[in-house]
């Protein structure tokens, strides 16, 4: 058992949880800002190969990530399970978690290879040009192996994490950004004496980062972790502890995408108002995703204190843990948000040029967005620190069909409302978006606090 772990008495105080909150937490933020910069070192090299190879891998990518994110549930699942079950003391059941959850993700990533394949067929019936079906379908044809590498190394990751191994997970991540970068320079332009291969060179340095990330978290779980024997026998099946995996990682997966279509489908209302608007749309949200991640990173310990929690049956600690994780969130949401508001005009500077023709109105939407993303970042801190806890106490069918009824019936409805029937322009939508995770984050927080968390005290 990890030092992380061990059993801490009821009373442990609040700074305490924050320090061990923020020693987890802080590596898994840093990863998934490591993990945003790998698809900005993309974007920036194709920008500069050319404007259409950039539009074939952006839609290609959009595609990629959709499938990645639906089959990412099952990793997302292993997380809490193995949280608890190390608390518990139960390497058994530690194994065969994470291994079905390596069976389940293989099994995904099977099973959606040929839609990767064969995608030209559907990128045309999405409305693209051939150039861009042709070029994405070329770059999903290659780039498409990857998905089972990409999803085994999620399970491994939050494997690790759960382990309190979140470091490593850093170190892993960073190490991976650096091949993407190096891969893509050498294979999309043809340098250090490679060939030039475009957009088919960006598939391929997308693999060899999941393969190098698969291989650096394989060889790191044989070394420092050869006692839980994870790749031992890996080829038995364990229908039991499958079937719990899968319960819990399906309705995880429709959650993360039906929050990703969520946004998906306010960049197409954005696409409405004209090209100006989008690319403001698309600067604001770089900037609120950036913020996102620390959330991110605080809710995936959010998971994992609330499953050792769990495994303890420790509720006393896992009310201060929901408490702490919620006001690191609230704080972290405070100072970006006074950022967002003091400094729009330096922040949407640094993606637009100085000699951009529609440089001063793409300035003068972007503020307007930053000043709703500073709504934005509270009510998105909260609700995904509660779908971090709701994972963490094994508690996932509920908050999903809550969360799609927020992003969908609620939020989706009310940006249209506000953005073109009020005529309130983008920032309406944005409002809108506002609205769905408000109504996100006050029902996940009541599921915790008033149904999830009365059961582990009863426990």
């Amino acid at each position: 058992m990890t030092a992380m772990t061990q059993t801490p008495t009821p009373r442990m105080t609040y700074p305490g949880h924050a320090r061990t909150m923020l020693t987890l937490g802080l590596p898994l933020i840093g990863g998934h800002i490591a993990q945003m910069a790998i698809a900005v070192t993309d974007t920036v090299m194709l920008g500069w190969y050319g404007i259409e190879a950039l539009a074939a891998v952006t839609l290609a990518s959009t595609y990629f990530f959709l499938l990645f994110l639906m089959g990412s549930g099952f990793a997302w699942a292993v997380m809490p399970l193995v949280a608890s079950f190390d608390a518990e003391g139960d390497e058994t059941s530690l194994r065969r978690v994470t291994r079905m959850g390596l069976w389940l993700s293989t099994g995904f990533g099977i099973l959606v290879l040929p839609v990767m394949i064969w995608a030209e067929p559907v990128l045309r019936m999405l409305g693209q040009t051939e150039q861009v079906a042709r070029d994405g379908a070329l770059y999903l044809g290659v780039a498409g192996w990857g998905m089972i590498p990409a999803l085994l190394v999620m399970v491994m990751k939050s494997y690790l994490a759960a382990l309190g191994r979140t470091q490593i997970v850093l170190w892993i991540t960073l190490g991976a950004a650096l091949v993407n970068g190096l891969a893509n320079y050498a294979l999309i332009f043809g340098n250090w004496g490679a060939p030039e291969l475009g957009v088919r060179g960006a598939a391929i340095a997308s693999v060899a980062t999941q393969v190098f990330s698969l291989a650096g978290v394989i060889l790191y779980a044989l070394r420092v972790l050869p006692e839980h024997q994870i790749f031992v026998r890996l080829w038995r099946p364990d229908w039991h502890m499958l079937a719990r995996v899968f319960r819990m990682g399906l309705p995880i997966g429709i959650t993360s995408l039906s929050e990703v279509g969520l946004f998906s489908a306010s960049a197409v209302m954005m696409g409405w108002l004209g090209t100006v608007p989008l690319a403001a749309h698309g600067i604001a949200v770089q900037l609120a995703g950036l913020a996102f991640m620390v959330h991110l990173g605080l809710s995936n310990v959010a998971t994992i204190r609330a499953g050792n929690a769990l495994g303890r049956r420790d509720a006393a600690h896992m009310a201060r843990g929901a408490r702490t994780a919620f006001a690191l969130s609230l704080g972290m949401s405070v100072l970006t948000s006074t950022v967002f508001l003091l400094f729009p005009e330096a922040l949407i500077s640094a993606f637009v040029q100085s000699g951009e023709p529609a440089r001063d109105q793409i300035m003068a939407i972007g503020v307007g967005l930053l000043a709703v993303a500073a709504l934005f970042q509270l009510v998105d801190g909260v609700q995904v620190i509660a779908l971090g806890l709701l994972r963490g106490v094994q508690d996932t069918s509920v908050p999903m069909v809550l969360a799609a009824v927020s992003y969908w019936v609620v939020g989706l409805p009310t940006a249209y409302l506000l953005g073109f029937v009020l005529d309130l322009g983008g920032v309406g939508v944005w409002f809108g978006l506002v609205v769905g995770l408000g109504a996100a984050a006050l029902s996940l927080a009541w599921r915790f606090w008033r149904v999830s968390f009365p059961k582990v005290e009863r426990a």
